[in-house]
């Protein structure tokens, strides 16, 4: 990605991630153009940058109006990371700046290729994304759907843009509820789980900061696992010794329904990620 130009038009959890993962990677920051809304907001994220920070191009729109229109008007690249409800007021207000040949890309829920392809006047080169939080950490998974002008080229570009925070994979849009249900909104339920074992550890006798660190490490450490060999019925199954104390445990939320509910939560998950699209990509 030699001599191109990436701007994030908002630097909020996930965009502001992706900047520092892209930085982190070894990108040159003085192609790089970030814009915030508050001057505050800008002063911390060049604080946050150390030395990157005084090479990066941010502006406030606090302090200057139109701080998106400078960032992407020489940017080959350009990240929309402010939230679902804003995405297609911010699309509207660079389309008249950003490049024809650039390729926009929105990491917000909620957001479809048509509607942000409109807001941009048509033509344009969009992607969706549907991030998670773990790319804070580097181990995110970064669905993304691609609209039909976007080159081979900058398929690549955006790909490795990403990469830096994680794992992308490319989905066909209509999947992307889906995905919310499976990858966006997934770190919660691990979290959940994490919760509900360390309340369960409190009742079965144990002090709540030490139910609560066995609970929180057990879960990271069966995530770092995962990460490595991503077959999770292979490694369940071989922590179950026949007739033990883990088969005993596993079958007791197995016949409690864990599937079932799981499927559940998932299909309520979907369905307000289907009705969100709806509502802001209208």
């Amino acid at each position: 990605m030699s001599n191109k130009v990436v701007a994030f038009c908002g630097t909020g959890s996930m965009n502001g991630a992706i900047l520092s993962g892209l930085l982190a990677s070894g990108f040159d920051a003085s192609a790089v153009r970030a814009t915030t809304h508050s001057q505050d907001s800008a002063d911390q994220l060049k604080k946050s940058l150390g030395d990157n920070g005084e090479k990066v191009q941010i502006l406030a729109s606090e302090t200057e109006s139109d701080a998106n229109a400078q960032a992407v008007a020489d940017a080959d690249v350009v990240l929309l990371g402010v939230k679902p409800y804003g995405i297609v007021e911010l699309a509207q207000e660079i389309a008249e700046h950003v490049r024809k040949d650039a390729v926009v890309i929105s990491v917000a829920a909620g957001i479809n290729l048509d509607a942000l392809t409109r807001a941009l006047n048509g033509g344009q080169p969009v992607v969706r994304c549907m991030p998670n939080t773990p790319s804070k950490v580097g181990k995110g998974v970064l669905a993304i759907s691609v609209g039909e002008h976007v080159s081979d080229e900058q398929r690549k570009d955006v790909t490795e843009i990403l990469s830096s925070v994680g794992e992308v994979i490319e989905v066909e849009e209509y999947q992307m509820d889906a995905v919310v249900a499976v990858s966006g909104s997934g770190p919660a339920y691990a979290y959940l789980l994490a919760e509900s074992m360390a309340d369960a550890g409190v009742k079965l006798g144990l002090d709540e900061a030490t139910a609560k660190k066995l609970a929180s490490l057990t879960v990271a450490g069966a995530g770092a696992m995962l990460f490595e060999d991503q077959d999770a019925e292979s490694l369940r199954k071989a922590v179950m010794s026949p007739n033990g104390t883990t088969e005993r445990g596993v079958q007791a939320f197995i016949d409690g329904g864990q599937f079932e509910l799981t499927e559940k939560g998932m299909r309520a998950c979907a369905e307000r990620s289907a009705e969100m699209t709806e509502e802001f990509s209208k």
